[in-house]
């Protein structure tokens, strides 16, 4: 049999029990032929000796939002600024090249603000409204859960006219005297982004074009993004048919499924005995999870029900520390989100909730429950984006109920001293927890949740391994042999983002481990995971997609263009 490619000369890692390790594999039709023996009497179309590089499944990324992030790579990144006299320096050279661009109406995008970097401060709004005048501004904080802009931008949003209120679950920010201070919190953010909405599909195909090309740089194979077409969070109600083109022209480089907004869904009618009663919260046609191809394909419904960690704006059940009486917000009441959560379940679609304050976990929990004992299983794993703060019985709960949850380990670096602060060293191992997930056998799926994060999957492995701050600092403590209480071994840190996160996805039966006859999604590493020093150190030598190589830096082997990704002709 002549085969498409064999790769030989490797530490193979499949995650399989029956063969855990070989040293060679076979690729054809985009799918995995065999290992070692089994290629006895194959030849291959190309045959490539990877020098004892380390071979493991695709990484996926369970949750991120990768439109947004790339939109962003054309903003001012204001991640590395230090002080506010920093940020406005960046700010003023931007409008100057807004300026000499001669576009007065272009706006000024920033991302990846985050207070913690300026002594806890917010730009002034006066300083920005010197700086930009007339021209809108648009900054993204790290969290996604704010923003800031200036006075010009909130009188297009119509926030300043008389008898404007706040959006339900969020708030144009206001001083003691009322006058706005330029932040923007949750979903409020909206009446900035309708400003810009809809984005173009060209301009959003070149975002998923720019950004996963970025994701096979760093072994990504497959991503879920977590809420598109409708919300804060949307960029266009036609964002599917972006992906699609994206697809078909060649430009999205790793596998999508589609997290719906719960906003996208409106009622539908149909067979009492095909929803339940008749009707409930889905799309036209009948389209719901699962739909489509191991390409691309529709995900849960994305449900936001309280805000961040960082901005103190989770629901949570007891005082943020430093913000006395401040517990943060669910952002609809619970009388609502149990209609239309209930309504979007009984039209067959699981649902994500993200939940990262233990007092809405209580409430994704009860969610989550109930419609599964009312009405059973859906088509994938019902889901708990984030569990942020999660309290011990939570964590069993959430496993006995076999619900998914995607903690971002990729914060703890980054995040971690900043977070920790905020809950206190009492509720301090509650935060993004790994080892009590796991030991209480529930289904833990690596994520970034980038852009808060960045998506290098090999710092985040690390991460769930060592669980260590910026500082140094343990999050959740450590035992006294130095293990962290939290920490995961180096091999559930990559099942996290391989095996346990195809679970999550629900997508098991095809990818997250190598076995003959599943889709052949690899990452060549310099070296291995599980007996790496430094994951993060390792380097993502080559990324393959169904065989093809979306990412190489081995010699003689360059990247491959798919015209159709897949797509059926």
């Amino acid at each position: 049999m002549n085969l498409d490619l064999i790769l030989r000369g490797a530490e193979i890692i499949t995650l399989e029990g029956e063969r855990p390790r070989a040293s060679s594999i076979g690729i054809l039709h985009g799918r995995i032929a065999g290992f070692d023996e089994e290629l006895d009497g194959c030849t291959a179309t190309r045959e490539i000796d990877l020098a004892g590089a380390a071979v493991v499944p695709g990484f996926i990324d369970a949750h991120c939002h990768t439109t947004w992030w790339g939109v962003g790579l054309d903003s001012v990144d204001l991640q590395h600024a230090r002080g506010l006299d920093e940020l406005y320096a960046l700010l003023e050279a931007e409008a100057a090249r807004l300026d000499g661009l001669g576009d007065e109406d272009a706006w000024l995008h920033g991302t990846g603000f985050n207070h913690e970097h300026h002594g806890g401060e917010f730009p002034d709004i006066a300083r920005l409204d010197a700086i930009t005048g007339d021209r809108p501004l648009y900054l993204r904080h790290i969290s996604g859960h704010q923003a800031i802009t200036n006075t010009a931008t909130l009188a297009l949003a119509g926030a300043l006219d008389p008898g404007f209120e706040d959006p339900v679950g969020g708030a144009v920010v206001r001083d003691a005297r009322g006058n706005p201070t330029g932040v923007v919190e949750e979903a409020a953010q909206a009446i900035i982004q309708d400003l810009l909405l809809p984005y173009s599909r060209e301009a959003i195909v070149d975002a998923l074009d720019a950004a996963t090309t970025r994701y096979a740089a760093e072994g990504i194979t497959s991503f879920t993004e977590a809420g598109i077409a409708a919300g804060w969070i949307g960029h266009s109600p036609l964002e599917v048919d972006a992906y699609q083109h994206a697809r078909r022209t060649g430009r999205l480089h790793a596998r999508a499924q589609l997290m719906p907004t719960l906003d996208a869904l409106h009622e539908v009618t149909g067979h009492a005995e095909d929803l339940h009663g008749g009707s409930g919260r889905g799309l036209d046609l009948g389209l719901g999870a699962g739909f489509g191809d191991d390409r691309l394909c529709l995900g849960p419904v994305k449900v936001f029900m309280d805000g961040s960690l960082l901005g103190a704006t989770a629901a949570v059940t007891e005082d943020f520390c430093g913000h006395p009486h401040h517990r943060g917000y669910l952002l609809d009441d619970e009388a609502t989100y149990r209609e239309k959560v209930t309504s979007a379940y009984r039209a067959g679609w699981p649902i994500a909730l993200h939940a990262i304050g233990d007092a809405a976990i209580d409430l994704a929990l009860e969610l989550v429950i109930g419609c599964q004992d009312a009405y059973g299983a859906n088509p994938l794993p019902n889901r708990i984006e984030h569990f942020g703060i999660a309290r011990p019985d939570q964590v069993a709960l959430a496993a006995e109920h076999g619900i998914a949850v995607t903690p971002q380990a990729a914060f703890i670096g980054p995040l971690g001293d900043q977070m920790a602060e905020l809950v206190g060293p009492d509720r301090e191992g509650w935060l993004y927890r790994g080892r009590s997930i796991v030991d209480a056998g529930g289904l833990l799926a690596g994520s970034s949740d980038l852009p808060v994060s960045d998506n290098n999957v090999r710092r985040g492995m690390q991460a769930w391994v060592d669980r260590r701050t910026s500082t140094g600092h343990v999050l959740g403590g450590a035992h006294d042999d130095g293990t962290p209480i939290e920490g995961l071994s180096p091999e559930e840190a990559l099942r996290a983002y391989t095996a346990w996160a195809a679970a999550a996805t629900g997508t098991g039966a095809e990818k997250g481990t190598l076995r003959a006859g599943k889709l052949a999604d690899l990452v060549v590493l310099s070296g291995s995971p599980l007996g790496a020093d430094d994951i993060a150190a390792l380097d993502v030598l080559a990324t393959l997609v169904g065989g093809r190589f979306t990412h190489s830096t081995l010699d003689g082997v360059t990247a491959e263009t798919d015209p159709t990704n897949g797509a059926p002709a």
